[in-house]
Order: C-alpha cells, then sequence, then structure tokens
C-alpha cells in the first residue's frame, strides 16, 4: 500500500508533534506500508519512506504555509491508495491534526490570560495574526469539505473539539489515542542518570525532585507551578522531603525566574534549557507536572509513564484520557488550581504512593505505546482503500 503523508514541518528540534510524526512513519513502514513524506524540511529517505521536499518561499510564514499546502496536493492527488494529511490538505483522505483544532488553541491561549482587558488583548491580536488567520481558514476549509476527511483524533479531547467546534460527524471520527516509543534503558543506565543529572543540579539524594518539560512555558502552566511551590515552600513538608523543581525546555527563563524570586522560590526552581538527553531527567526526577492550559494528547506525559514516573496534568491534556486519577496519576481540572496542584505533589512525596501510581502507570505501556497506535492507523487504512478505489 502507498501513502502519502502530507507534513509541513518534520524536524525533531521543533516540538513533540514532529518528533511524534517521524515516529509514527517509521512505525508505518515496519507495517509494511510504503511511505512518501511530502514536508518542507529537508529530510533523508529510509527504507520504506521516500521524502519530497516542497520548497516555498515568502517572506509570509502564513502565505508559505497556504503555498505548501495547495503545492502538496498537487502532487498527491490520483497518486497514492490513501493521503495521510498531518497539517491540512485538501487532497486528504485521513486528517490527523496532532497539534489539535487551531480555533481551540486559540480559545486556550485567551484563557491563560487572568484579567477581562488581557483576554480581550490577546482576543484582538489573534484575529491581527495572519499566519494563524490562514491555518484556521485552511483547516476551516478542509473539515466543512464535502464529503469530509476521515479524521484520527489522537484523544478524547480532540474528538470533543471536532465537535463542539464544527459538528463534525461522528462516522468520520477515529479516535486512536497518540503513542509514544517505550523507554528501554537498563536499570543500571537509569541509575547513573539519577545520580550524573542530580548531582549536575545540585539535588541530594533524598529531596522530591519535580520535573516540567516545555517549550512554551505560559501554555504548560510553569506559573501555575511557580505560585504551587511558594506555597509548598510555606508548609511543612510530608515525610520530610524539600522539594525541587527542574524546568526543561527552549523557552526564555528571565521573566520566569524573577517571578520564582518573587515567590521566594528561586533556590528551589532551576530552568536547564534544552536538552537532547529528556529521557536521563525522567530517570533522575521523581514526579512530572504538567499543569498545561492546552495540549491535545502530551508526548511528555505519556514519556513519563512510559518511564515510571507519576504525573500531575489536566483536563485540558489529551493524554489525561489514560491517567486514572489517584491511581495512576493525577488530572486536575483547571491548570490555575494552584492549592490543589500542590496538594497533589505534596502527596507524592509520599514514596510508596509514587511507587503505586508508576507501576500502575507502567502497566499501560501497550496502550500508548507508538506501535499500538501506528497498527491501529493501518487498519483504518485497509478499510478506507476499497471504497476509495
Amino acid at each position: 500500500m502507498r501513502v502519502a503523508v502530507v507534513v509541513e514541518w518534520a524536524d525533531p528540534w521543533r516540538g513533540g508533534a514532529e518528533t511524534s510524526t517521524l515516529q509514527f512513519v517509521r512505525h508505518l513502514t515496519d507495517q509494511g506500508i510504503q511511505v512518501e513524506l511530502f514536508t518542507r524540511s529537508r529530510l533523508s529517505p529510509v527504507p520504506g519512506m521516500g521524502v519530497q521536499t516542497i520548497r516555498v518561499r515568502n517572506p509570509s510564514r502564513g502565505r508559505c504555509s497556504a503555498r505548501f499546502a495547495a503545492i502538496a496536493a498537487r502532487k498527491v492527488s490520483g497518486t497514492y491508495d490513501l493521503v495521510h494529511a498531518i497539517t491540512p490538505c485538501l487532497a486528504a483522505d485521513i486528517y490527523e491534526p496532532r497539534g489539535g483544532l487551531v480555533v481551540e488553541a486559540l480559545e486556550r491561549n485567551v484563557a491563560i490570560r487572568s484579567r477581562p482587558a488581557a483576554k480581550a488583548f490577546k482576543r484582538l491580536t489573534a484575529r491581527l495574526n495572519y499566519r494563524q488567520r490562514v491555518m484556521l481558514r485552511m483547516q476551516q476549509r478542509l473539515l466543512t469539505r464535502r464529503p469530509p476527511p476521515m479524521v484520527i483524533a489522537i484523544s478524547g479531547y480532540v474528538a470533543r473539539q471536532l465537535k463542539h467546534h464544527y459538528h463534525f460527524p461522528e462516522s468520520h471520527i477515529r479516535q486512536i489515542l497518540n503513542g509514544v516509543d517505550p523507554d528501554q534503558t537498563d536499570a543500571a543506565q537509569r541509575c547513573a542518570d539519577r545520580d550524573s543529572i542530580r548531582a549536575l543540579y545540585q539535588i541530594p539524594p533524598g529531596d522530591l525532585l519535580t520535573l516540567t518539560v516545555a517549550h512554551n512555558f505560559k501554555l504548560k502552566g510553569v506559573g501555575c507551578w511557580i505560585a504551587s511551590l511558594c506555597l509548598l515552600r510555606d508548609s511543612p513538608q510530608a515525610h520530610g522531603a524539600r522539594i525541587q523543581s527542574l524546568v526543561v525546555g527552549g523557552d526564555h527563563p528571565l521573566r520566569w525566574q524573577r517571578m520564582a524570586a518573587r515567590y521566594g522560590v528561586a533556590d528551589r526552581i532551576r530552568f536547564t534549557g534544552p536538552t537532547q538527553r529528556i529521557a536521563a531527567f525522567y530517570h533522575a526526577a521523581d514526579v512530572l507536572v504538567h499543569p498545561t492550559f492546552y495540549d491535545p494528547c502530551s508526548r511528555v506525559v505519556l514519556e513519563a509513564m512510559m518511564s515510571g514516573l507519576p504525573v500531575v496534568t489536566t483536563r485540558f491534556d489529551g493524554s489525561a484520557d489514560v491517567v486514572e486519577d489517584g491511581v495512576s496519576g493525577f488530572v486536575l481540572q483547571t491548570p490555575t488550581d494552584v492549592a490543589g496542584l500542590a496538594d497533589r505533589v505534596r502527596r507524592l512525596s509520599d514514596p510508596a504512593l509514587r511507587a503505586r501510581l508508576a507501576m500502575r502507570a507502567q502497566l499501560l505501556e501497550s496502550r500508548i505505546s507508538m506501535r499500538r497506535h501506528a497498527e491501529q492507523v493501518v487498519k483504518l487504512y485497509r478499510s478506507l482503500v476499497p471504497a476509495r478505489s
């Protein structure tokens, strides 16, 4: 079976969605699917996967995105058994919005603002942002196309977005939970990673180390976590554990370092910058803290669970589908529940509770693997090809 996969960018350094796409494509080829990737990224072909790089030049990022989609639609039409679009393409038979819906992302970015004036200003700037308008229009055209494409929702959260914003027909939604590759690090290397990362950031062995991984600190609730860390500093710690925090990611830390200083927790939180050794940080940490305002289905949460970390996330994260509250992790109703976030982390200072939640999280490995995700997508391909022919 020959499948065209259309994704504007597929460079791993750009973030989780791009990394996830490349992992997904690799698993498709393992399933015997012959994939041709249409992208603006310059990637080398590998066995089972060809690459067609579409070069687009324009000072406007929005026009570049629209031009890429138009060129890709022409190139894939009538040539492949199926067209699977990750970014909007009108020729798509299957659309898998790994970044969720643009309209929902815009709403959640407004929700970050606490003051009405700030919310109104954000709505105004969003309407004036040309690239956002282009991406919104491209997605609207695809989702309102007749006949509609089959849409893969990588979480229940994304499925609900489709119904709420577009009244999208349920018959054309296939909910296939996102996945990640398993952590295959052996016990000796895990211990070495734990010791090296903690030594690098001067974290004593007895301290409870929380980890936050994000490229957009505001959207992922770093400010909420800093406020919670202040509450934890001012209250007696259960089980005598001193709570410290590492924040990993490429966002600019200065604003957040200043906020931590105002809250009196500058000595409890460190901003490491981006890393190529994210697995080592999972092994060094005790808890993943992810109070996100918006995540279609967080890879970070799934990876942490695969690595044996208890997680704290929110209902605005699609990965909460697999987090059983109080059993395999904790799910907050809102990222602004600062007291609730502090309470969950305080409870996780109990080593017995952490071990119990981590064990239950790791039992979900087969459910949250990228291999399982790809297998279910291939089943969908095989059901659609005869009808398309």
